[in-house]
């Protein structure tokens, strides 16, 4: 049987082909699984062997601001998160990438919980297209523009799953997503952003950098005991030179951990003469450390800094903090209230 959302555009006409129907009617059908249109392709005889999965919805918020949050149910009874945002410019869907995470970054409420498993491309892909189809039964105009693997997990640690969700997502027969709107975020596993680099993706890159000094670093994030920020930056200098992109560098906020001037000035230092911008992440507090979001005048000091330093910056703007709209905060929370 075919799972037909983890499969690329060129494997479904294969089996398409296999069925004895012709390709030429994959686009038909893959624009009727993804886009709602009407099926003029003679789809019947092979509608017992087709897996049109979806996922179990387990608990769905919406807040003020129409940020929606999403706790799914898999198959096989774990729960992830995926968060659908609304801006200006467009709908942007958090994807989890896996169940859990081992990355081990002291702030991040993702990594409460470990690894139990991967995600599939699939599942992945699900999560896009169900959130899709929410906004399309709001306004059918409606729709996903952007995708970012920024929920639970490090999409590195899960490298040809990701390939394979980015290059389904981005099928001109299917959601058809640009790949300039589609951003991978990874904790600096450098042998794949190295690898990442040699791709030939048109997707863009951000580093969880979150620290302008290896002392720092380590102590937030487990990861950089394995890959230093020499290392890192060495990885990163090879993608810039492979793919002529710019990368942006996301940096959280710790109130009086690394806010202070002395650090921008290091982070600056670090990031100088290098193609990139840095997203400033003013910190969601969780209940599990003692982590607190900055005062207003404090993040605004350090964005100035940085501004006067020459190093591009913006401060990113908070939705859905009233329906706990960090990576793994429900489902820390659901799992906490569980075990209570």
């Amino acid at each position: 049987m075919l799972n037909w959302y983890q499969n690329t555009f060129e494997e479904a006409k294969d089996w398409l082909r296999s069925k004895e129907i012709k390709p030429i009617h994959a686009k038909d059908v893959f624009r009727h699984l993804y886009r709602h249109q009407p099926l003029t392709s003679p789809l019947l005889p092979i509608q017992t062997e087709l897996s049109i999965p979806e996922l179990a919805i387990h608990t769905a918020l919406v807040s003020k601001d129409g940020t929606r949050k999403v706790l799914f149910k898999l198959h096989d009874g774990y729960l992830i998160e995926t968060v659908l945002m609304r801006y200006s410019f467009g709908n942007i869907v958090c994807v989890t990438s896996q169940v859990g995470c081992n990355i081990g970054c002291s702030f991040c409420a993702s990594g409460l919980i470990k690894r139990q498993r991967q995600l599939t491309a699939g599942e992945m892909m699900l999560q896009v297209k169900m959130m899709d189809d929410y906004l399309q039964s709001e306004a059918p105009r409606s729709s996903v523009t952007h995708v970012v693997l920024m929920g639970t997990g490090e999409p590195f640690d899960n490298y040809e799953e990701v390939v394979r969700f980015t290059h389904i997502v981005t099928h001109p027969h299917g959601l058809a997503l640009a790949p300039k709107h589609i951003t991978i975020s990874t904790a600096g596993i450098v042998p794949k952003i190295r690898q990442f680099a040699l791709e030939s993706l048109p997707i863009n890159l951000a580093i969880s950098l979150h620290a302008p000094t290896n002392e720092l670093r380590t102590k937030i994030m487990k990861i950089n005991q394995a890959f230093s920020l020499e290392k890192l930056m060495d990885a990163v200098d090879f993608y810039l030179a492979k793919t002529r992109r710019r990368i942006t560098f996301e940096y959280i906020l710790i109130d009086h951990l690394n806010d202070d001037i002395h650090h921008a000035d290091q982070l600056a230092d670090l990031l100088s003469n290098r193609d990139c911008y840095v997203n400033l992440i003013p910190y969601n507090a969780v209940m599990e450390n003692d982590y607190r979001r900055p005062s207003p005048e404090r993040i605004s000091a350090f964005f100035n800094h940085l501004m006067q330093r020459g190093i591009l910056c913006t401060v990113r703007k908070e939705l859905g903090h009233d329906i706990a709209s960090a990576c793994g905060q429900l489902r820390a929370q659901y799992q906490h209230e569980t075990q209570r």
